[in-house]
């Protein structure tokens, strides 16, 4: 609201200038800066205002963009708390005050070996990785995730030696609602094995052992192998297994959900390009302006049945849920992961274009990154919102102001911008 200057006039007149990228950069540099907390004589992230504490995974993948706007300190005081935490390659999925015993995570533990990466290898701090935290060192830790998923983790992560790939319990993803049982994807979640593909990239970077650089091989193999739906040119979000079934005797779904923009993300499929075009082009569809739908608006083969206590809370082969709104049990959580749109996710659409079709795409990608500055104006003034609805028209939910959500948006405009 800029001062009218005019003689006579002293009132506030709104203003339709539109927000650059540098300034849109500004704004959501200072907004992360509301999520850091102190916890003990270290540091974490608060996941979302007004009612989350700190989870494992949020905390960690805001890590990223407190790195990209120059918050070292302030990472490496996240990292050095979360390394105490770890235990046999297992990292708290929410912390309730000093109780971190809740371990309920496939993926917490892999955005901490990212976040190690970004920090020391990408961010030429190699020497934290030698600093003693408590009797260990970071690289110990870092080490002792990776033993722990080859050779399987007391709450049931296991890496299927045929595939490499990584077999992840029920609910121990992002998508993890437990009650109604909306996302279980037991099995193997595509996000998991871009994550554990990367840790295992760094692995081979930093020792410069052949091992590391053969599983990572497999792991890609893999994947373009049992995931890649060629018929419908998008990868597959799960193959759901039961405990102990290796990947290549799991089942494949064919629901159009965005968790396999990790796989452009982080740099599975750098060298794909017919399929990397393929997927973008599948995963516009689940767009809407500042998130993306959580699952397209589709019928799907592999059904996706929501049940409480006996009762069928949705139609198994439409699952599709466009309103975050009423009851939490029988339709909020039905519709959290299948349909409700998250802002967290919307970057990673646009930095998968970037990497797709690099420099001439820049516009194009500044554009779609442009639409959170609306979401900006609305709501908690000056934060994201964690959820949109995925129908129009688009009204936020869900928390007022969410910290992944900016971080990811201030991560992927600061990288394209520079």
């Amino acid at each position: 609201w800029p001062k009218d200057n005019h003689r006579g006039g002293s009132e506030t007149k709104p203003t339709n200038r539109r927000r650059g990228a540098p300034e849109l950069v500004a704004i959501l540099g200072d907004a992360l800066r509301a999520y850091i907390a102190r916890r003990n004589s270290h540091q974490t992230i608060i996941a979302g205002y007004p009612w989350f504490l700190d989870w494992g995974r949020d905390t960690l993948i805001v890590a990223r963009g407190m790195i990209s706007a120059g918050m070292q300190p302030e990472v490496e005081a996240i990292l050095k708390q979360f390394a105490l935490f770890e235990q046999q390659g297992t990292l708290p999925n929410m912390i309730r005050g000093d109780d971190a015993q809740d371990r309920d995570t496939s993926d917490a533990p892999l955005w901490f070996v990212k976040v190690c990466a970004e920090c020391t290898l990408d961010g030429g701090h190699r020497h934290l990785l030698e600093q003693n935290i408590g009797e260990r060192t970071l690289f110990d830790v870092v080490q002792s995730i990776m033993d722990g998923y080859r050779n399987g983790t007391a709450n049931g992560i296991q890496v299927d030696a045929d595939s490499g790939l990584v077999f992840s319990p029920a609910h121990f993803t992002w998508m993890d609602t437990n009650y109604p049982a909306a996302t279980p994807r037991q099995g193997y979640p595509v996000e998991i094995q871009a994550l554990w593909h990367a840790a295992l990239r760094f692995m081979a970077d930093l020792t410069d052992a052949p091992q590391w650089r053969d599983a990572a091989s497999q792991v890609r193999q893999s994947i373009m192998e049992l995931f890649y739906l060629e018929r419908f040119g998008y990868f597959a979000d799960c193959l759901h297994a039961q405990p102990g079934q290796p990947a290549r005797q799991a089942e494949a779904d064919d629901a159009l959900r965005p968790n396999q923009l990790f796989l452009l993300t982080l740099d599975v499929l750098d060298d794909v390009r017919y399929a990397s075009r393929r997927m973008l082009a599948a995963c516009s569809e689940l767009v809407v302006p500042g998130a993306l739908r959580s699952l397209a608006d589709r019928p799907v083969t592999y059904p996706v049945p929501v049940r409480l206590h006996g009762q069928s809370l949705n139609d198994p082969h439409y699952p599709y849920q466009g309103r975050y709104q009423g009851d939490e049990d029988t339709r909020r959580k039905p519709a959290y992961h299948n349909g409700t749109a998250w802002g967290w996710l919307y970057p990673s659409y646009a930095e998968a274009w970037w990497k797709t079709y690099g420099y001439p795409s820049r516009n194009t990608v500044l554009a779609y990154l442009g639409a959170v500055a609306k979401l900006l104006s609305e709501g908690c003034l000056g934060q994201l919102p964690e959820l949109l609805d995925g129908d129009a028209p688009h009204r936020q939910r869900g928390c007022d102001a969410q910290a992944w959500s900016v971080s990811e948006a201030y991560r992927v405009l600061h990288r394209i911008q520079n």
